[in-house]
């Protein structure tokens, strides 16, 4: 049976991809910051379903990490899906620190100690969802586009560094455009996928093991759009 660890698996994305590797016969070691949603997942996957309740911002994360994995008896596949983020007229120091302490602090302690945990092991996979945000800048959002901007580098980075280690180690970085979950804010949002439909896309492209892919797959316009946008019409928007 191969193991799975999913790093905020309460709601949205993460609880549906939960759902998917459980029905696909996997052992899913599922965490988030609500204990309530974590044991009504796993009442209904008693089997498949193991839970560790803890916050990314901590300073125990890796020990519930670590715990995580022994009560799995190993670990093939860590998705880091934990992430904070909201809009601001105003530039909110508050809001700001959250979101880095989440997207940026948190994900480096997780996604640094999975990538050198696989590496001792000799294979494995790890993924994290970033967002399309990361391509540029925001002005009602800017630590957000900011700290997925450096998951997606950080991410390419391990990529290149597994490929230099001709280790077995397969990274995917997912970058989302409109999902419908509560991270999903603003009143301009169009091309707005379920949960359901974003967590079937991303476990497909897991699978496949696909360095990085946009979801809904239509997503991959709007990227290249927005990277190929002249500064003067961008600017304008952002």
């Amino acid at each position: 049976m191969k193991k799975a660890i999913i790093v905020g698996a309460t709601s949205g994305i993460g609880r549906e991809l939960a759902k998917l590797y459980a029905n696909s016969g996997w052992l899913v070691g599922a965490t988030g910051r609500r204990q309530d949603l974590l044991y009504s997942l796993q009442l209904e996957y008693p089997n498949n379903i193991i839970t560790e309740c803890f916050d990314v911002t901590s300073s125990t994360s890796i020990s519930h990490i670590k715990l995580l994995i022994e009560k799995l008896n190993g670990l093939d596949l860590l998705i880091y899906n934990s992430g904070y983020g909201d809009v601001s007229e105003v530039l909110d120091i508050k809001l700001d620190r959250t979101t880095v302490d989440t997207n940026v602090n948190g994900f480096i302690e997780i996604v640094n100690f999975t990538f050198n945990y696989f590496h001792h092991q000799g294979y494995g996979q790890l993924a994290t969802t970033s967002s399309l945000a990361s391509i540029r800048g925001n002005s009602y959002a800017p630590a957000y586009s900011a700290s997925k901007a450096f998951q997606s580098i950080y991410l390419e980075g391990l990529h290149m560094r597994s490929k230099k280690l001709e280790a077995e180690i397969y990274i995917t970085d997912i970058q989302p455009g409109h999902v419908d979950t509560n991270m999903s804010k603003g009143n301009a949002r169009f091309w707005v996928s379920p949960p359901e439909k974003a967590a079937k896309q991303i476990y497909q492209a897991i699978d496949k093991r696909k360095w990085r892919v946009y979801i809904t797959q239509r997503w991959w316009l709007v990227a290249q759009a927005l990277k190929w946008m002249p500064d003067f019409i961008y600017h304008r928007l952002g």
